[in-house]
């Protein structure tokens, strides 16, 4: 029988969904205050620190910012979507309104339809006819983005790229106004703060947006597969405690997938109680940390851009 439908292994997430730490959520607003903190203490001391020093301290706290909007999104801290959404609205990231990436994200969700090119928001697959009509560059590209070194240097571009497009054409359409425009004052405002505090210009704080978005996607790199089986299309990473926290514990991606409201913390106490049948579940889609990634397909891709049935 599946992990997830375990009695027992049942019984034991509804007791930490009882727990005061899981009622109260005290380690998210915990983490939520600490990451403002951090981040306003950082941009002030810019001067001293000086502009190199900053955005190499930046990028993985706004990569850990993204993982925190992510919590946010799913129901954390509090039971109120507008509440969790005015928390996490803080263009820290630059590039994404929380809104287009909690729809985006949600839709990501639908496991039947995971790392479908046609479906799936997050597929980095190409369909068949995309294939076909695409030139020699475009695959070249394509290839490379399918090695982790490739998807470190061009994965931000890919994925920023054909969301302006979209996004553009919901733009013209007359969609999306409301939403962007909001999320474009807010990230006017941020950066004038930033430029206002000295230290840091606003191409700099750009810089380590890219940097932190490319850094977000060693996690999304090898975190799903085509599978007949949708459960088999999610990875469990046991990666080590910089790389956990850093993506609040999202390397256990089966396990956020069966139980997408189970918070942060619990992901490690409930994959490592019944770790044997969480790799069962998987089809032993296992991945032993993001070194041994780094290691065998550093340069090597791991496996076909092209998605095998769509």
């Amino acid at each position: 029988m599946p992990a997830y439908l375990d009695a027992a292994h049942q019984q034991h997430i509804n007791q930490l969904h009882r727990t005061w730490t899981a009622r109260t959520d005290w380690p998210t607003w915990l983490l939520l205050l600490g990451t403002y903190g951090a981040w306003f203490a950082l941009v002030h001391a810019t001067p001293q620190l000086g502009q190199g020093l900053s955005v190499l301290l930046l990028v993985p706290l706004i990569t850990l910012w993204m993982s925190l909007q992510h919590e946010l999104l799913h129901g954390h801290p509090t039971r109120w979507p507008w509440l969790n959404k005015v928390l996490g609205y803080a263009p820290i990231a630059i590039w994404y309104p929380y809104t287009l990436y909690r729809d985006d994200h949600l839709r990501h969700h639908r496991d039947s339809e995971l790392t479908s090119p046609h479906h799936d928001p997050e597929s980095r697959y190409r369909g068949r006819r995309d294939w076909e009509h695409s030139s020699p560059v475009e695959r070249g590209v394509h290839w490379l983005n399918k090695t982790l070194f490739g998807r470190l240097l061009i994965g931000p571009l890919l994925a920023l790229g054909p969301l302006m497009v979209q996004q553009g054409r919901r733009l013209r359409s007359g969609q999306g106004w409301a939403m962007w425009l909001c999320h474009g004052a807010c990230v006017g405002l941020l950066l004038s703060y930033v430029q206002a505090q000295g230290g840091l210009s606003v191409a700099g704080y750009l810089l380590a947006s890219v940097l932190a978005l490319g850094l977000s996607m060693v996690r999304s790199y090898h975190e799903h597969r085509p599978a007949a089986e949708p459960q088999q299309r999610s990875v469990i990473n046991e990666a080590g405690w910089p790389w956990r926290w850093l993506f609040l514990n999202l390397n256990l991606h089966l396990v956020h997938h069966d139980l997408p409201g189970l918070p942060w913390y619990y992901l490690p106490r409930v994959y490592h109680q019944r770790r044997d049948d969480w790799l069962q579940r998987s089809g032993q889609f296992l991945v032993r940390g993001y070194g041994e990634l780094f290691q065998r397909h550093g340069w090597r891709p791991i496996d076909s851009p092209r998605h095998p049935w769509h």
